[in-house]
């Protein structure tokens, strides 16, 4: 992997993360890498945003791949960072964090050890959470007469449902890895360390199929996650709709009567 270099002079000095680019595997990765805890700070949220909106322009990146340096992946937010920042600056940070979400692109999320607050909450937005047995997922707010501010409460009750979300965010619950798993909330569970195998495999079987489909199924998906399930088919419909005059939905066709790979290139 080489370093990824930005033309946005406000990502020119990166705040306690780094972004790597493998642009053989299509693959970028932001790496949060203040260590031991990688504590997220007010201004690291706003380039964050940003390399997420940079990434989902450039052609060289399929896959982004969302991990950490150490044993932990995050214990959260500057605590003090919450009392320094502006009402504007405070206001902003779910928009932030909900920037895996809005990528066009497939965002994997790799925890291990501390996922609490944001970086739990980072994690939700991402599309998918792969976990070593050492993750533990918590929204741990109320201990410090709060609530969480980065959309972490709303995704996960989407997930989990109210009871176990109230569970969670008004006892500050920490769920581990196994339990996240089977709750809905992880989307593999590996021991500690196969976690980057487990991504790469991940990377490399995403990278399979057509980025036209991938883009239209994770638009699709969350844009009927809230609506009713005859608009959710009715939108359905057009995206396949759609997708039926693309090259590659007629490569994926040719492949399969050739009985060979399809390659396919996103158009």
């Amino acid at each position: 992997m080489t370093s990824y270099t930005f033309a946005d002079p406000r990502l020119a000095t990166l705040d306690g993360f780094r972004v790597e680019l493998d642009a053989a595997r299509e693959r970028a990765d932001l790496v949060l890498d203040r260590p031991p805890l990688n504590v997220i700070t007010m201004p690291q949220r706003d380039q964050i945003r940003l390399v997420f909106e940079a990434l989902d322009e450039d052609d060289r990146v399929r896959v982004i791949v969302l991990r950490a340096i150490g044993e932990h992946f995050s214990s959260g937010g500057n605590i003090k960072g919450f009392l320094e920042a502006s009402p504007e600056t405070v206001s902003k940070l779910a928009w932030n964090m909900a920037a895996p979400a809005r990528c066009s692109k497939p965002v994997i999320a790799a925890n291990r050890g501390f996922c609490f607050g944001v970086g739990f909450e980072i994690s939700l937005a991402c599309d998918f959470r792969l976990v070593s047995e050492t993750a533990q997922y918590a929204l741990p707010e109320q201990k410090l007469g709060q609530i969480p501010g980065s959309g972490g409460s709303a995704r996960l009750q989407k997930m989990v449902g109210i009871t176990r979300t109230k569970d969670i965010v008004m006892r500050s619950r920490r769920i581990p890895a196994r339990q996240a798993y089977e709750w809905g909330v992880a989307t593999e569970c590996v021991p500690d360390d196969k976690l980057e195998a487990a991504t790469d495999a991940l990377v490399d079987e995403l990278r399979a199929f057509s980025p036209l489909a991938q883009r239209t199924a994770k638009k699709l998906l969350n844009d009927t996650e809230d609506s009713t399930l005859s608009i959710a088919i009715e939108l359905e419909g057009h995206c396949y709709s759609r997708l039926r005059n693309s090259d590659d939905f007629r490569e994926g066709v040719e492949a399969f009567h050739s009985k060979r790979a399809a390659k396919f290139r996103g158009s």
